[in-house]
């Protein structure tokens, strides 16, 4: 570099705008060479491998991750994490639209499936964070809240990667959205458990989980119904109610930044809203836009840069795999022995497999802990962060297994040439 330094420097002499040659690549640049690399490694494994292309995004911001390589850095991927809120935000503002209370209501075999799987899958991962890895009562609760649920995001963008549609589609992504309410509110209960057993603080135990649980409840039914009375005014279907959407979705996410409220929950309940509210299809038919995949991208990629690589050992690593087998097969014991009155056996079997994906929405679940005791929630997270980081690659294929074999699922279209 030494030619090329002298150089700019002579130039610096004669040009005094010229800023001193950079040490290095501003993270802004390293970031956005990142996303293309990421967005190419993903198109990549699609067309030639027949992988889902969440797999390519993964891996390219843990290779790139303080993880692996280090080309980000924490503080990079610290700034770059507001980018990944409103992402995720939006993928769980989807998931949330598929949440049919009322069909709910009438389908209890549905409902019976979900709990049971859901109920199945947290009382087996609390039990082995427990009794095999050593945890506390309080921090075992936590990895199950945390690890408890479907990846609405996996699950959504491998459905609309595959363009899948079907009973056993449609069934996963019902049970995903089911399971992620539910997390949601065993997440918010264990808050308050975390308080009382770190701190002995009884005020805060009771007082944040309601905080957590009608603040995201109450910012997504007042931008629900702020959507749907300016979107009434618009053409259905039109861009405009798309702009509106989103809009307000940003909207929903920045007063849940300031009020300390989990983003993701606020904009689930903000779908789950829109669904219960929209009483005369307003935007029952607006989607958002093939765009999002760009902010899926951006999820992913600092999903995996957040990732603790670095901190896996064999030990970890078995421990890690104890909790995958222990809930995958607790997820799919509790829909297998369920719906037999409306889904044959071996679709209910796919549906058990296509359920499996854990990754983007536990590893902001286990930010939020962190954010509270991170004295102590490093160590005492690194299970369920471990476990999501091997399911960050496993779940992809595993939803995309149950869709293809379901015969659900449409060939890519062939590229242009």
């Amino acid at each position: 570099m030494m030619p090329p330094r002298q150089g700019w420097e002579a130039l610096q002499e004669r040009l005094l705008f010229l800023p001193p040659l950079p040490e290095q690549l501003d993270p802004l640049a390293l970031f956005a060479l990142l996303l293309v690399a990421g967005l190419l490694v993903g198109e990549t494994l699609f067309r030639r491998f027949g992988l889902s292309r969440i797999v390519g995004y993964v891996l390219a911001g843990a290779v790139a991750g303080p993880g692996v390589l280090g080309w980000l850095d924490r503080e990079t991927v610290a700034l770059a994490k507001p980018v990944a809120d409103a992402a995720l935000g939006l993928l769980l503002l989807e998931t949330g639209r598929h949440l049919d209370l009322r069909w709910l209501n009438a389908n209890r075999s549905l409902l019976a499936s979900a709990l049971a799987e859901s109920g199945l899958a947290f009382v087996s991962i609390f039990t082995f964070a427990l009794l095999a890895v050593g945890l506390s009562p309080g921090w075992s609760a936590a990895t199950a809240a945390i690890t408890m649920a479907s990846a609405p995001a996996v699950v959504l963008l491998t459905a609309q990667e595959n363009r899948a549609q079907g009973q056993v589609t449609q069934r996963t992504l019902l049970l995903t959205a089911i399971s992620c309410a539910l997390s949601f509110v065993v997440f918010a209960l264990v808050l308050g458990v975390v308080h009382a057993e770190q701190a002995g603080d009884w005020l805060n135990a009771i007082v944040h989980p309601l905080w957590v649980v009608c603040g995201s409840a109450g910012i997504g039914l007042a931008c629900a119904r702020l959507a749907l009375a300016i979107a009434a005014r618009q053409a259905k279907g039109s861009a405009a109610q798309v702009f509106i959407l989103v809009a307000v979705a940003l909207l929903a996410i920045g007063v849940a930044r300031m009020l300390a409220v989990p983003v993701f929950l606020s904009l689930f309940m903000m779908g789950a809203a829109l669904n219960l509210a929209d009483q005369t299809k307003v935007l029952a038919y607006t989607r958002l836009p093939e765009g999002h995949w760009t902010l899926a991208i951006v999820l992913f990629v600092v999903t995996g840069a957040m990732l603790p690589l670095d901190k896996l050992s064999w030990l970890t690593g078995l421990q890690a795999i104890g909790l995958i087998v222990v809930r995958g097969l607790a997820k799919f014991a509790g829909v297998v022995l369920t719906g037999r009155n409306d889904l044959p056996a071996a679709k209910r079997r796919l549906v058990g497999v296509g359920i499996q994906p854990l990754s983007a929405t536990a590893i902001f679940m286990g930010a939020e802990l962190a954010a509270i005791y991170p004295e102590v929630s490093g160590q005492a997270l690194l299970l369920p962060l471990l476990a999501a980081a091997l399911m960050e690659l496993a779940g992809p294929q595993l939803c995309r297994y149950a869709f293809k074999q379901a015969g659900e699922t449409e060939p890519p279209p062939e590229p242009r040439r």
